[in-house]
């Protein structure tokens, strides 16, 4: 106190009277004194200036000079305090703080010291303001004399602090206040009654019993030909609307409803026509502005809060708003002389009808304004829609050009304050189709069509609507500028009606009401047509209707119905030459565009804009395989690949920019459009990824490495990979994979070291960014989930052609010492530290050892389910040798004669991975070792080995001997069968019982009478030329000795003997003949190899293009149509791998590469060999989508689990049996055979 100065007082006080200017209108709106100090007291929360206002400045500084120094003295003792209790985090510092300074000594003298400045300042304050308010008064006191003895003084306020001004009215005051406000009364006494009840507290004025009688003087005073006391009167209702509770607010709005609604009936007002336009300087329209815009600004507030309101005053609202709106004057005379109605005021000030939209949003609202409209005020949908027609006959019958150079000469008349009648007529348009787009959003808005209009015989329907909406995208011009160059949204006639489309598209049951539909389609495509036909209306098609068309047709096209119907029409059977479909007229655009074979376009900036937007629709097409498979003809592909070369040899050609800043400017911005259009052109072809087939298309484009470096950049920058894609890169980086060059070309991008180190950051390193204040909590799960993700990226990334790629042919590192910070960067670095931890120097590089290692293990256990893969990871590594020996060295040897495995996590798991790895069948032809304790005495009561052969326990006692009745009934279709002669008649014979045979005998058909059939069978049909994929080829016997990968055939063939004497099928000393077998197989497919470098068989008959991708197939092929049946057969298991980031093809791939073995038993095996010889090749793809029909159930739970990948490659197929599907299959090959079997022979067709 002894510091403080008048000086210090005098500018206090100015910092307060700022402070409470800026808050006056918080504070006197508050109708209670409490209100007022909430108000205060909260409003660092609602007063985004708060920390502006000097008087909090003064503030601030004032507690950090008092008590700046101790804080941080506290701070330090409390942190010091916190890290030797170990107590938790930033807020427990904070709390004890404040708590220590609340009740230092400090704090209280500053508080007391505090107070005592304001309370001078404070008083000071008030002594000047009550000085004020008595000459104030006495003023009044003056203009009131005559009449002072009729104020009514009880229940007034004696206080004239603006924190308590809540004084009560009585009767009479009101009474008075109306009496006053007559029109018959001076100007003088109607604005003090005014200004008398603007003050007063509308919860007073409420419950007043006049309060029905104020509102209606309170309209008709609206109506009062002195603009000030008009001005004064809307005053009273926006803080009517902003400070009263519904009930109170829902008079007032009703009130103003009905005046608007009696003035614009009133032959008197003076309301503009449509030919002279409006003046909104105008002071009876700048009034007329006023109350049309608040109430359109309550229309927008009142949904937020009516619902906690009895339904009658939402009522009410509504029907006075539609009742208002549904205004019409006399249309006899012209049209250039119409009287405008109120929705022209409404569209000038909302011209997007947001009001309709929010009360269209909640269902409270949307019921009654839908019943009113169909019950009383249809008319307004009729006007609408009646706007949109007449619209779109002006642009039908206007060019283009005349339309915006009478826009551009009414707009600047009179810039700013002046709207045309044909601006007006345009506002009222944009209002009436956001209206209309926002009603069909809604399964009751849509059934208020059709709708008669008048002059027109027919009614406008649903879909009429829709295709005139797509007609005003590309008959209407880009649109007059009808706000002021402030306002930035677009008004643009198409830019608009592709906004209401968008949003009818996102709605899926609105889209297939309303979009999914051919005569729709054909109006979207129409310009299209024009254009490929070049005729006279091409001409008005601009290139931004173009880009808008494009939009919506990607959108149909990403959602599976809107596809269907662009691929086959409504008429699946309709001839394709007859009458195209639309994927076929968008591809033959899109090829035009791209070959730049568009007269109309030559030169245009524009084009390449253009060309973008439909081959996005294009992309949603193809990349799906049904699309595809329809898109195939028109080579997009190689066009696509053409453009980019193009586009890469013009980016090398930019010049050089010149000192000159304009010169620098253009060629900067050249060059960013040509990248921008290289990149997207890369991003078109990377689309053709995510099909079987397209991969095979893209990399017969020689462009795989730049699209996976693209895909890859996109992915480190966590772009999404494409606009309507709704999941991300994981089905599309599985694809890749499942091929060797896609192999190469992840890892030539960083792909795959990216994947690594993210990898090794979760699993070995953590984050950078956390403190390390706390350890890290111990894993539950073998895999942590902070691991779990890369876990899955490197099963989907393992495929048998990435792992040949990645790791054929390579040593492991093996190093002597491995630093604490070498972190691994290619998949050879994860096997070296990760699974083959052979050395104490892989151990000791590990911070977590056995989490690590268990990780893995369980990645061995996955990719060693490829027996491919397992071969060559036997082959190079010994994969089974380490781990027996890690097992060995896992034993604790309690006396001489007594050796016990020591079991934990790591043994278990190299347990159960050893036997997985060792032992070939299927779900009831071997057993593996759980990978989890039991509970009781016994946890692990599995035997554990560390040489071989493998414990009994894990050899299934299933029976192995072929019965002989069984061959006999076999034996006796094999003499039925050779009665006749003919050999089509015989094959047809033969398959016909052998289906018969299937569904009633299954388990007959296997042993040696199979093995004989079967002979017979593939000789007859070598003999029918038509039955023939392939030429037949005589085998010459050389003895030129042919070169194997010893070590892996050698295992290779281990394995087989092994199989075959569990299975009774091989007998001792078949090693030898076996041997033999192979060795002439291996040397018949050498004769029929191509030149090239390949590891296809039959790569002679096979298109060189083809060989050369070194794709198979049954990859690319029968894959292929596995995931497109598999999308229409069984929708939810195709979604499930999407929402997996795992392709169907792969796990295909697999599953018939190693025919089946390891997930189906030998006699399953024997069914699937012997139906797809018998029934054709097509059966390869029923069977496949047989067992996804099968595994549905487990397929959605493990997705929901999120280890789908692990599942489909670890699991047997347990309970499926090829014959009790045979009947589903037979179904199939009736609905999808001719497709299927024509690709399958066109296989050997070179592409052009």
């Amino acid at each position: 106190m002894a510091h403080f100065s008048r000086n210090d007082e005098a500018m206090l006080q100015a910092m307060l009277k700022q402070l409470f200017q800026s808050v006056k209108e918080k504070i006197t709106g508050a109708p209670s004194l409490e209100c007022a100090e909430e108000i205060l007291l909260h409003l660092e929360e609602t007063d985004e200036n708060f920390h502006n206002y000097e008087f909090v400045k003064y503030l601030r500084q004032y507690i950090c000079n008092t008590l700046g120094s101790m804080i941080e003295e506290e701070m330090e003792k409390c942190i010091s305090d916190q890290n030797q209790r170990e107590e938790p985090g930033y807020d427990t510092v904070v709390q004890c703080v404040t708590k220590r300074t609340q009740e230092s000594k400090e704090y209280k003298e500053m508080m007391h010291s505090l107070k005592n400045i304001m309370m001078v300042v404070v008083e000071s304050m008030i002594n000047k303001f009550e000085e004020d308010e008595i000459r104030i008064e006495e003023r009044q006191k003056k203009i009131q004399k005559e009449k002072s003895n009729s104020y009514c003084t009880d229940n007034c306020s004696d206080s004239y602090s603006s924190f308590n001004q809540s004084y009560k009215f009585c009767q009479g005051k009101l009474q008075l206040i109306l009496d006053q406000m007559d029109p018959g009364q001076p100007k003088e006494v109607r604005y003090e009654a005014l200004q008398t009840l603007c003050s007063a507290p509308p919860s007073d004025v409420l419950n007043c019993e006049n309060w029905t009688t104020l509102c209606e003087k309170l309209t008709v005073s609206l109506a009062d030909p002195d603009p000030v006391f008009s001005d004064r009167i809307v005053k009273f209702y926006a803080q009517t609307f902003t400070l009263s509770p519904l009930h109170m607010t829902k008079e007032i709005y009703t009130s103003l409803a009905k005046h608007l609604e009696l003035y614009f009936l009133s032959r008197e007002s003076h309301i503009p026509t449509l030919s002279t336009g409006i003046d909104i300087s105008n002071s009876n329209v700048i009034r007329l502005l006023k109350k049309v815009r608040l109430l359109n600004e309550y229309q927008k507030e009142a949904p937020s809060f009516w619902i906690r309101h009895p339904e009658k005053y939402m009522e009410e609202i509504v029907e006075s708003t539609l009742s208002l709106l549904a205004v019409k004057h006399d249309q006899n005379h012209l049209v250039s002389q119409k009287i405008l109605d109120p929705i022209y005021f409404f569209a000038l000030v909302d011209a997007k009808a947001v009001w309709f939209k929010k009360w269209m949003h909640a269902y409270y609202s949307r019921t009654t304004l839908l019943r009113l409209l169909e019950q009383k005020y249809k008319s307004l949908i009729t006007t609408a829609v009646q706007q949109c027609v007449q619209y779109l006959e002006l642009c039908e019958t206007m060019k283009a050009d005349d339309i915006l150079r009478h826009s551009k000469h009414c707009g600047n008349k009179r810039k700013n304050f002046y709207y045309s009648g044909q601006e007006l007529q345009y506002i009222y348009f944009i209002h009436s189709l956001c209206l209309l787009g926002r009603l069909l959003v809604y399964t009751q808005g849509r059934k208020l069509f059709p709708i008669k209009l008048k002059n027109r015989k027919d009614s406008v329907s649903l879909i009429d609507l829709l295709v005139l909406f797509t007609q005003l995208i590309y008959y209407s011009p880009s649109c007059p500028k009808m706000t002021s160059a402030a306002h930035s949204e677009n008004y643009s006639p198409a830019g608009m009606v592709t906004e209401v489309l968008q949003i009818l598209c996102d709605q899926k049951e609105c889209a297939m009401e309303c979009l999914y539909n051919s005569t729709v389609i054909e109006a979207l495509l129409q310009p299209i047509h024009n254009l490929m036909k070049g005729t006279e209306a091409a001409s008005y098609c601009s290139e931004t209707a173009l880009i808008h068309i494009a939009d919506i047709l990607a959108r149909i096209a990403s959602v599976e119905e809107g596809l269907i119907l662009l691929l086959y029409g409504e008429n699946v059977n309709s001839s394709e030459e007859e009458n195209p479909t639309g994927a076929h007229i968008i591809a033959q655009f899109s090829k035009k565009l791209l070959d730049e074979d568009t007269p109309i376009f030559s030169g245009s900036e524009m084009l390449p804009v253009v060309t973008g937007a439909f081959i996005s629709v294009c992309r949603q097409i193809y990349g799906t395989c049904e699309g595809l498979q329809v898109l195939i003809p028109y080579g997009l592909h190689e066009s696509i690949a053409k453009a980019w070369r193009k586009t890469c040899l013009l980016s090398e050609r930019i010049p050089t920019p010149v000192e000159s800043s304009d010169s620098v400017s253009s060629v900067s911005q050249q060059s960013q459009n040509i990248m921008a259009w290289e990149e997207n052109l890369l991003d078109d072809l990377l689309n053709f990824a995510a099909t079987p087939k397209g991969l095979l298309l893209l990399q017969r484009t020689g462009a795989i490495k730049e699209c996976v470096t693209l895909m890859f950049n996109r992915y480190e920058k966590k772009l999404q990979i494409s606009r309507h894609k709704k999941f991300g890169y994981g089905v599309m980086v599985t694809q890749v994979a499942s091929t060797a060059a896609g192999a190469i070309a992840l890892q030539t991008s960083g792909f795959i070291n990216a994947l690594i180190t993210e990898l090794w950051t979760n699993l070995e390193c953590g984050r950078d960014d956390v403190g390390v204040i706390y350890p890290r909590s111990t894993p539950v799960d073998p895999i942590d989930r902070s691991c779990q993700k890369s876990f899955l990226a490197l099963v989907n990334l393992l495929s048998c052609p990435a792992v040949y790629e990645l790791l054929g042919n390579q040593d492991l590192p093996n190093k002597a010492e491995y630093s604490l910070r070498e972190v691994p960067t290619c998949v050879i670095d994860i096997i070296d530290r990760l699974i083959i931890l052979n050395t104490e120097a892989k151990i000791r590089s590990l911070f977590n050892y056995e989490q690590s290692h268990i990780f893995g293990l369980r990645l061995l256990s996955v990719i060693c389910c490829d027996l491919n893969t397992l071969l060559l990871l036997e082959a190079q590594y010994q994969v089974s040798e380490m781990l027996l020996n890690a097992q060995e060295e896992n034993i604790l040897e309690t006396s001489e004669s007594c050796r016990d495995f020591i079991i934990d996590g790591l043994s278990v798991e190299r347990n159960h991975v050893l036997v997985r790895i060792n032992l070939i069948g299927g779900p009831l032809e071997r057993i593996l070792p759980p990978r989890i304790l039991d509970k009781g005495n016994d946890p692990y009561p599995w035997s554990m080995f560390s040489s071989y052969p493998l414990p009994n326990c894990y050899l299934s006692e299933v029976t192995r001997n072929a019965d002989i009745k069984e061959d006999n009934d076999l034996s006796k279709l094999l003499l039925r069968l050779s009665i006749s002669d003919k050999q089509t008649e015989w094959i047809e014979n033969c398959r016909r019982l052998f289906c018969t045979m299937m569904k009633t005998k299954p388990d007959t058909i296997s042993g040696v009478a199979l093995v004989e059939l079967l002979e017979k069978f593939v000789f007859h049909l070598s003999e029918t030329s038509s039955e023939c994929y392939f030429p037949s080829v005589e085998y010459a016997d050389t003895t030129v000795s042919v070169i194997f990968s010893k070590v892996t055939f050698q295992n290779g063939e281990q394995v087989l003997v092994r199989y075959g004497k569990f299975l009774n099928l091989l007998k001792d000393g078949a090693e030898n003949h076996l041997s033999w077998v192979l060795k002439h197989c291996k040397r018949f497919l050498k004769q029929q190899q191509a030149p090239v470098k390949s590891s296809l068989p039959f790569e002679r008959y096979l298109p060189i293009d083809t060989i050369e991708s070194g794709i198979h197939p049954i990859y690319f092929c029968s894959a292929h149509y596995i995931e497109m049946l598999l999308k229409a057969e069984v929708p939810l298991v195709f979604s499930a791998f999407h929402m997996s980031g795992f392709a169907p093809s792969q796990i295909c791939l697999q599953w018939i590469s190693q025919c089946f073995w390891n997930y189906l038993d030998w006699i399953d095996i024997c069914h699937y060999i012997a139906t797809c010889v018998f029934l054709g090749p097509d059966y390869q793809v029923y069977i496949c989508i047989a067992i996804f029909k099968h595994l549905q159930q487990d397929i959605l739970q493990h997705t929901q689990a999120q280890d789908l990948q692990v599942f489909l490659k670890e699991e047997a197929l347990h309970g499926f049996r090829v014959s009790n599907y045979f009947e589903y299959m037979e179904i199939l090959e009736q609905n999808y055979r001719p497709v299927l079997l024509r690709d399958m022979r066109n296989v050997r067709v070179p592409s052009t």
